[in-house]
């Protein structure tokens, strides 16, 4: 009962934020038909039942690094960013503030909204090919310039998964990045906060991506892709 009235003080509390904040408008970075305007490997991802596809089969999977469909001459400092996705075996994520580290196989680095089919890692704040993970789920966690931690825990991870997260359908997805601060919400539900001081390792801006992850054969699908930037 606690953790459900704790589930509803997030959503007011998120409402009245959001609601604050948008005074911008709303752009689509996905028109529901092509991948124009997104940089990827074209042998993991397509566009299938109006969603970007990341997918591996047994016959291709992504063997000693994650591939990523990558949001093209675009990167945000201050924003919004929703979406919905779903995902089948495997884990994903969604890069913001991050940067292409290898633009043949596709490899980004930097924050990540995760994404698991698992009931371990969606909504933390997990740094790629960076600091590892930042902030567990239901964790708020403030980072020193000198890396050192400060964690709160507002609310128990896997009451979290459960209440929250709905396994192999689709899902709300909601990234807050403003200054050093950075939150992640799933259906209307805080998941993981980071205030990030730790300016050497950290970015202020970045591109945004999609993530299919090495491993196991999986497929993640993302659609109704939207920012809005924030002053």
């Amino acid at each position: 009962m606690r953790t459900l009235m704790a589930a509803g003080l997030l959503i007011g509390a998120f409402s009245l934020t959001a609601r604050a904040e948008e005074t911008g408008e709303w752009v689509k970075l996905f028109d529901g038909k092509t991948l124009d305007g997104w940089n990827y490997d074209d042998s993991f991802w397509s566009v299938q039942d109006g969603a970007i596809t990341g997918q591996t089969t047994p016959d291709h999977l992504l063997k000693g690094y994650n591939t990523f469909c990558v949001l093209a001459d675009r990167e945000p400092a201050n924003f919004q960013l929703r979406l919905k996705y779903k995902i089948v075996g495997g884990n994903s994520g969604v890069q913001y503030r991050s940067m292409v580290v290898d633009d043949k196989k596709w490899i980004v680095g930097g924050y990540q909204a995760d994404i698991d089919s698992t009931p371990t890692y969606s909504g933390i704040n997990y740094h790629e090919r960076g600091r590892g993970i930042l902030a567990d789920r239901g964790q708020t966690v403030t980072i020193a310039e000198d890396g050192t931690k400060s964690t709160i825990q507002f609310a128990d991870k896997e009451h979290l998964q459960e209440l929250v997260v709905k396994p192999e359908q689709w899902n709300d997805y909601l990234v807050v990045a403003r200054g050093g601060h950075l939150q992640h919400f799933i259906n209307g539900v805080l998941m993981s906060e980071v205030i990030d001081h730790e300016t050497e390792k950290g970015a202020s801006k970045g591109v945004i991506a999609l993530q299919a992850h090495a491993g196991p054969a999986m497929t993640v699908q993302f659609k109704d892709i939207q920012i809005l930037e924030l002053d």
